[in-house]
């Protein structure tokens, strides 16, 4: 199917986080301090592009629920290299973020939105797509965790900053709820076309974990 895509869809219109809720958890829990995001931003980016990439050769021919078993799969498979490049150049990111560094593999643009959304286009289209939605996952991320962790340990990429107030409540994560919350309502006041819509005008489920 060929459809023109908007520059800013997946980064700002209709973001998966802001808009869909969708890939939230990390977020929430984990997304505290930056070391923690680039951790997580890496090896959200490399899991996703990798499956979905690799996914779009799965024969359409096939019934739905074993494609989506083989998206699965492909998601596990790409977790064994990234995992372990983590725990060379993130040590200790494994304990700090636990079970939900490994719900990247299978998180909701690999299981379900690669169907909904990425396979509808042209092979060229949908790279270009898959690698906006990628990057407004980790924009998202990046900048929650770097709010959290400034207000909620007074640091900065771990070094001290000079914090008037310290609320340390914000690093956990019902913290993580109230910033993400506050940034959806933000986005959704100012943001174009944030309804969340499939990338062909109509209502999308959303799905997160």
């Amino acid at each position: 199917m060929n459809k023109k895509l908007s520059v800013s869809d997946g980064f700002i219109r209709r973001n998966s986080v802001l808009s869909g809720l969708m890939v939230i958890s990390p977020i929430i829990v984990c997304g505290n301090t930056i070391m923690n995001a680039l951790a997580l931003i890496y090896a959200f980016s490399a899991i996703t592009f990798t499956s979905v990439a690799v996914g779009a050769f799965v024969p359409k021919k096939l019934p739905y629920g074993v494609r989506i078993i083989i998206y699965t799969c492909l998601g596990a498979l790409s977790y064994i290299p990234v995992k372990a490049a983590a725990e060379e150049f993130f040590p200790g990111v494994i304990d700090r973020t636990g079970i939900y560094f490994m719900l990247i593999a299978v998180n909701s643009l690999i299981t379900v939105q690669s169907e909904t959304k990425f396979y509808r286009f042209t092979k060229g289209k949908m790279i270009i797509s898959l690698i906006r939605h990628i990057l407004g996952f980790d924009a998202v991320m990046l900048v929650i965790s770097a709010i959290r962790e400034l207000i909620a340990y007074g640091t900065f990429c771990g070094r001290v900053v000079d914090a008037d107030i310290v609320i340390s409540g914000l690093g956990l994560p019902f913290g993580g709820f109230i910033i993400l919350g506050i940034a959806c309502g933000i986005y959704r006041c100012i943001a174009p076309n944030s309804k969340d819509t499939d990338d062909f005008g109509g209502d999308s489920d959303v799905y997160n974990f």
